[in-house]
């Protein structure tokens, strides 16, 4: 369950099974109780009845007890035994010894051993009348009973006795929870189904934003707004609070790169004047030879100092949208020749042998020449620098399915897994140990500014290293013109 939807969706899945359950329990209870207060009344009703019959027989005739012909017994006389006969619960009517003088016909039907039981409760009750709950065991299982006092119909007569089965009681209950449990799984199957669609609709502001949220994560569509639900809550106030964040960040970042391709451009002429002022000094016959020695090192750092701001210029520009591309028909087998001549320069430099595979035949596309040419060089001067003596350097150029494929593999030190991910961030850097004298350390912006000519042409660009292995990058750009606005990086 990693997502809200589907936790929100089995949550409200468990809410439904805990009220169910809870339901059920309380219509139990309810039930059950309802049902012993209908069983004591009707036993109360019983018991009273029994109790006036006896009352208004005991005075309209001389004995209501007599003795059984043929056990010797004391019974009720059998005009009044036959009123208690259609009494189908279990009924009896004890002396004052505690023996019975009548038996209902579910009483009669009961074992002896749970007949005494029954009547010996009866007997333990000392109050004029009192409720019980006692297990007679099979057929009657738990009984519900109510013994009365019999006060008014002569001394033989003791007690009366009115019981019911709490069988059908506990019972219908039962039914009922256990057919709530039985349907309970169809009810929760189909409220994580309901549920998790009601959710999922809920929920859809949410995934509009994210999508949104995605679409402005790159740092250069900070311009754009997230939309405002309609609704005025909190999905609309989240979405008030990220336009705010975000049009924070547009000001700072436009005040970023603002700062960027001002302070580059006043660098750059300031760095000119002075490489020609040292070029100058150099050529100048009467210049001491320590001197010329530091302005050589001078000059080293003038140079780097210029391509530092030329980057950052580019970039900056590219940031705002004021580097657009210059998109012609330009034929690549002339763009890798010119390649190779410069990459055989650099690499007798540096004891690298380059290769550069020229197209046999012309190769048109739509590309702006200076910025790929700028794109393949600094591939180029990257794998020579960090490709040691006696190693070597390919650089490819092919066509496919509409694409122009660049890749330039070299047998250098490679590229840890852990800094892949970096390598075309700004300013990033591997290890120190990576270059090939630490002669020529960079800037850290050549990758990232070969990312943006990529992403510029509609392009893109992957690399593959392994440690101690080499590495290779492959550039991929359409051979016609992107759809979208070329200046855009």
């Amino acid at each position: 369950m990693r997502t809200i939807r589907a936790r929100l969706a089995v949550y409200y899945a468990l809410a439904l099974a805990a009220t169910m359950l809870v339901f059920a329990l309380a219509i139990y209870l309810i039930y059950r109780s309802e049902s012993f207060g209908e069983l004591d009344a009707r036993a109360r009703l019983e018991a009273d009845l029994i109790s006036e019959i006896l009352a208004q027989e005991a005075r309209s005739q001389e004995k209501i007890v007599i003795s059984d012909p043929e056990t010797g017994h004391l019974v009720l006389a059998p005009t009044i035994a036959s009123l208690f006969e259609v009494l189908e619960d279990y009924v009896a009517v004890l002396g004052s010894e505690g023996e019975w003088l009548f038996l209902s016909p579910d009483a009669r039907a009961l074992p002896y051993s749970s007949l005494q039981k029954l009547v010996a409760v009866a007997e333990e009750v000392r109050e004029d009348s009192a409720f019980g709950l006692i297990d007679l065991g099979p057929p009657a299982g738990q009984v519900r009973y109510f013994v009365l006092r019999v006060a008014r119909a002569g001394p033989e007569v003791g007690k009366v006795v009115s019981g019911a089965s709490t069988a059908g009681v506990v019972l219908g209950p039962q039914r009922l929870v256990g057919a709530m449990l039985l349907v309970s799984p169809l009810i929760i199957a189909a409220s994580v189904v309901v549920g998790y669609f009601l959710v999922g609709r809920t929920l859809k502001p949410v995934d509009v934003i994210v999508d949104e949220v995605e679409a402005i994560t790159d740092g250069r569509s900070l311009h754009r707004r997230l939309m405002t639900p309609r609704s005025h809550d909190e999905l609309a106030r989240l979405t008030s609070t990220l336009n705010a964040m975000l049009r924070r960040l547009e000001q700072s970042f436009v005040s970023l790169r603002r700062f960027t391709a001002d302070a580059s451009h006043e660098l750059k002429t300031p760095l000119t004047v002075l490489r020609s002022g040292i070029e100058r000094a150099l050529t100048h016959p009467k210049t001491p030879p320590e001197v010329m020695e530091v302005l050589e090192e001078t000059l080293v750092e003038v140079n780097r100092m210029a391509e530092l701001v030329d980057a950052l210029l580019t970039l900056a520009r590219a940031d705002e949208g004021r580097a657009p591309l210059h998109l012609e028909e330009v034929d690549l087998k002339e763009v890798m020749a010119e390649l190779a001549e410069t990459a055989g320069i650099l690499g007798e430099q540096a004891q690298v042998a380059v290769s550069v595979s020229i197209p046999d035949e012309p190769m048109i596309a739509a590309l702006d020449r200076s910025r790929v040419r700028q794109l393949l060089m600094n591939l180029l001067t990257n794998a020579i620098k960090y490709t040691p003596a006696g190693g070597s350097v390919n650089i490819d150029c092919a066509s496919r399915d509409g694409e122009v494929v660049f890749s330039v593999q070299d047998t250098g030190v490679g590229i840890a897994p852990g800094d892949l991910p970096h390598i075309f961030d700004r300013f990033w850097r591997a290890d120190a140990a990576r270059t090939r004298f630490g002669d020529r350390p960079g800037v850290g912006l050549g990758l990232a500014i070969c990312k943006w000519i990529a992403e510029a042409h509609g392009g893109t660009i992957t690399v593959q290293s392994r440690p101690g292995k080499g590495t290779t990058f492959v550039v991929t750009l359409p051979r016609t013109a992107p759809n979208r606005e070329v200046g855009e990086p």
